[in-house]
């Protein structure tokens, strides 16, 4: 039998955060391969499957269900221009993904941003001593 259990603190702000908007755990997930990091970074410009597969480090048997992947996830738009499969970021897709990920750390990079601008705020070093 299989027991569910509420998530609590930062994991429960992750699985509100990316499940909020469809598909952005799944392209998260995506991007955690190197392979297909390499390929989206060099995928701003329209690129071939090839360049796709030299750029992770892959064949193109093996970059294939990459690209597949990536396609149907919305992270890659693809085009036919005559024999040829050419690849470009879906910039919009990105920036949902960015955002979804972004909004997970701007309450905690406001609070560190307020503690760091404190005046005469004292700094802890690891030992637990004043700074």
């Amino acid at each position: 039998m299989l027991v569910l259990r509420r998530r609590s603190g930062c994991w429960a702000r992750w699985d509100e955060t990316l499940s909020a908007e469809p598909g952005i755990d799944e392209a998260v997930r995506a991007i955690g391969h190197p392979g297909r990091r390499a390929m989206l970074r060099v995928a701003h410009q329209e690129r071939s499957a090839s360049e796709l597969a030299a750029a992770a480090g892959l064949s193109a048997s093996a970059a294939s269900p990459h690209l597949k992947l990536l396609r149907e996830i919305g992270l890659l738009q693809m085009r036919v221009d005559a024999k040829r499969r050419l690849y470009r970021v879906d910039l919009a897709r990105m920036a949902q993904v960015r955002a979804a990920l972004e909004e997970l750390w701007d309450d905690r990079l406001e609070l560190l941003k307020g503690r760091a601008e404190q005046p005469g705020a004292r700094r802890k070093t690891r030992r637990g001593g004043g700074a």
